[in-house]
């Protein structure tokens, strides 16, 4: 009944109004934000998803004179990229071996979600205005999100090393290798948590292994970001 918004809805309102003698109508609102299964050669992943279709892409230009006033040679920055794009894996992610003192209350976990808004910016810088807009930016575009996607649910270096900030790297690092034009990547991923949520009152066990219902919480726990350079320009 919980799949399917409309009955679930009517379940809880009817449970409202059955149970309490004072109230006379119950009203409940269902918000169904679906996640997509990632798929990779065709094959669902087994525990990774995103929110399709959720992502937004945009780009900006800059052109900066040389020598100004003199507009004979100019410099032109193109920054672009893609930004609410959605992702969640439910293991393969871990965040233990931290550095600990007096102040800290976080335990190691082994395992645990993972779920971030990703928001991922690339640049380009040319002298060449002509040579620049040959570049394949629409393949890069696709090129960019896959990468994002491919490194959360495959790279095997995510798993070792799983923390939002080895993922982060792991991702720029892709994009880098595969598009020589691109000079720098800079990612933004607000780290989303999601705790099993307590049901030892209904004498239900939802904890660490036996978890299987989550609560999302509304505001993220830490906000990640970092810019990925080459040693040298991009070749173009």
């Amino acid at each position: 009944k919980v799949m399917v918004p409309e009955v679930f809805a009517s379940e809880v309102a009817s449970f409202m109004v059955k149970k309490y003698a004072h109230v006379t109508t119950c009203h409940v609102k269902v918000t169904t934000k679906p996640w997509e299964r990632m798929k990779f050669d065709n094959k669902g992943h087994a525990h990774s998803f995103y929110r399709e279709g959720k992502e937004t892409r945009w780009t900006e230009a800059y052109a900066t004179k040389t020598n100004p006033p003199s507009a004979e040679q100019f410099t032109v920055k193109v920054n672009s990229g893609f930004y609410d794009l959605e992702v969640l894996k439910t293991t393969n992610s871990s965040f233990v071996n931290f550095w600990r003192d007096e102040l800290t209350t976080l335990p190691d976990m082994p395992d645990r979600l993972l779920s971030t808004k990703v928001l991922c910016q690339w640049t380009f810088v040319s002298t060449d205005l002509d040579t620049l807009q040959q570049q394949p930016f629409d393949a890069i575009f696709a090129g960019a999100k896959r990468n994002t996607l491919d490194a959360f649910a495959n790279d095997p270096r995510a798993w070792v090393h799983a923390s939002v900030q080895s993922t982060l790297y792991i991702m720029a690092d892709r994009i880098l290798n595969d598009f020589a034009a691109v000079d720098d990547v800079y990612y933004a991923l607000p780290n989303i948590h999601y705790f099993p949520f307590d049901l030892s009152k209904f004498g239900l066990k939802n904890t660490q292994t036996d978890a299987e219902v989550y609560m999302p919480i509304a505001d993220p726990s830490g906000y990640i970001t970092a810019t990925i350079s080459r040693p040298s320009k991009g070749k173009f």
